[in-house]
Formats: C-alpha cells, sequence, structure tokens
C-alpha cells in the first residue's frame, strides 16, 4: 500500500477530520502557495496523539499549521500532511486566574476573552494573528509582554506519548522556545493572570490602536519578516537602507512599516522570496547586519 493511501486508511479508521482541496492561499495569512497535501483536524489529545504516532511510525512528513499566520509554502505546493488542532484542542476556559487553552485556541482571542472576564497579563497579545501553540513555539512577545511571563504548565505530545508539565521561562527567549517542533508539539496549555488593575482594558485598546496605526494590516502579509538584530531593529535598517515600497512581482516591503513584505498585488511565494533575499542582501552590504527570516518558508 503507498504511503499517502496507507494515510487515508488510517485517517478514515480513526474518525480524524481531514481535507484534500485546500492550497496555501487558503491558510496562510500571506495568501500565497499552492496546493497542500493532506489537511487533518484532530480534535482530542488522544486523537492528536495517535496521528502523530502514526506519522512518525512511517515516516509521513508532518507540520502543525495553526493559523498560518508565520508560513510561507511553495507555489508548487507541498507534500507534508499539514496538521490544525481543532475541536478540544482549539478551545479555552477561564477559572480563578487560570486561562486553559488548546494550542489550536487563537492567541489574539483567548487574550480579549481574559480581559473581558477581568484579568490582566495577555492584554498586549490581543493582536496577534496566531495560536496558542504557535505563540508558546516561539514565545510570541509585543509592548513588553512576552508568552513566558505567564506560561504556567503544557501539555505536549513527544516520542509517542502525552506529557504533562510546569513551564520554564529559562527554556524560552527572544523567538525561541525548547517547546516547539519538532522536539514536541504543544496540545495545551495553562496560563496563570492577575486580577485586573483596572487598566487592562485600556491597555489592550491602546496596543491595538498603535498597531492600526503603525503596521499595514490592510494587505495580507506574515506580520514581521525578520527577526530583530542584537542591537539593532530590523524595519529600521530596512528602512535606512532605502527599501520602502521595493517590489518584486506582487511582493512589495510596506511603505508604512519597512519590517513588513505583504501581499500587495497577487504576489506568488517566489516573489516574496525573492524580495526577502534582497532585504537580506542590501541590508548586509549597507550595514553589515546578517537579518534572520522570522517567517517559516517550506520546502
Amino acid at each position: 500500500m503507498k504511503a499517502r493511501e496507507k494515510l487515508l486508511s488510517f485517517l478514515e479508521e480513526s474518525g480524524t477530520a481531514y481535507r484534500e482541496d485546500l492550497t496555501g492561499k487558503d491558510c496562510t495569512t500571506f495568501k500565497t502557495g499552492g496546493r497542500l497535501g493532506l489537511f487533518a483536524e484532530p480534535r482530542t489529545p488522544t486523537e492528536a496523539c495517535g496521528l502523530l504516532s502514526f506519522a512518525e511510525e512511517n515516516g509521513v512528513e508532518f507540520f502543525i499549521i495553526g493559523n498560518g499566520s508565520n508560513l510561507l509554502i511553495p507555489d508548487a505546493g507541498s507534500d507534508k500532511l499539514f496538521i490544525k488542532l481543532c475541536g478540544e484542542l482549539a478551545d479555552h476556559s477561564l477559572e480563578d486566574g487560570a486561562l486553559r487553552c488548546g494550542a489550536g485556541a487563537s492567541l489574539a482571542s483567548a487574550a480579549k476573552y481574559s480581559v473581558s472576564a477581568g484579568y490582566m497579563g495577555l492584554e498586549w497579545a490581543a493582536g496577534i494573528p496566531g495560536t496558542v501553540g504557535g505563540a508558546i513555539a516561539m514565545n510570541a512577545s509585543a509592548y513588553g509582554g512576552e508568552i513566558k511571563q505567564v506560561l504556567k504548565s503544557l501539555t505536549v505530545y513527544a516520542d509517542g506519548n502525552i506529557a504533562s508539565f510546569e513551564a520554564d521561562p529559562e527554556a524560552m527567549g527572544y523567538r525561541r522556545s525548547a517547546y516547539a517542533f519538532p522536539k514536541m508539539v504543544v496540545l495545551k496549555a495553562e496560563f496563570k493572570l492577575s486580577p485586573d488593575d483596572g487598566g487592562a482594558k485600556e491597555r489592550m485598546d491602546a496596543f491595538s490602536q498603535r498597531r492600526k496605526s503603525s503596521q499595514p494590516l490592510n494587505y495580507p502579509s506574515a506580520g514581521s519578516t525578520f527577526k530583530r538584530p542584537e542591537g539593532y531593529y530590523a524595519g529600521a535598517l530596512i528602512d535606512q537602507a532605502g527599501l520602502k515600497g521595493r517590489r518584486v512581482g506582487g511582493a512589495c516591503v510596506s511603505e508604512k512599516h519597512a519590517g513588513f513584505i505583504v501581499n500587495y498585488n497577487k504576489a506568488s511565494s517566489d516573489d516574496v522570496v525573492k524580495l526577502m533575499g534582497l532585504v537580506k542582501d542590501t541590508v548586509f552590504e549597507k550595514f553589515g547586519v546578517e537579518l534572520e527570516p522570522e517567517v517559516i518558508v517550506l520546502d
């Protein structure tokens, strides 16, 4: 039996929902990329564990896609098994300051929910478009807040099993985390929040306004394209290099914020990759600073 047929048979027998008709344009915020392989949607830890174990045991390449908010899929598509955590694994609830989330839950929705329930600690995250799992995997941060500051515990898949443990802030840093694929797949997380000091909603609204005024939210993108180099800001370097507005095909360095490459006019993934390369080369030539992509470019 061929690998794809074997995988389809497993999905059918296990009752795991899946789709075969999606492209990168359908499930990434860049809105680029070709046809995907299978797109599975496990709904419980047990279902996810079974699927992940099957993939590992049978040599099936897989990728946890989340909201596709930091991802570039090739124009030719990808044969990988894409996994989006759904159902129980995308819910959130809050009790006595303990915010419990499935890794597939929207980080922004969970943050807004916590503020509306009278707690603070995640108000800075209300505009981040990714999932809780993705935020943990990259230690998402904004406006002085970081995931590691409030992350209390995790439930993960690793080595064929499900394990739960307390989070260690030392295991996370700027755009890095020990709790990331391929070492493990986060399934659930708990955040410890504090009672609102009376200003959480005001801060959240102010952060939202700052995003709207400074970021090109009217075009598809993956947020900040490059990580912040030590001692610099990527957007400032790109601006100083005279690259604002530079285009390759339908991809463009945002005129509003040079740290963003946007899908300005029906860009292809190749357009974006070429523009990223042009930006990296130009910044290095002018300033001797090596920019590192924050966006994941699948091969």
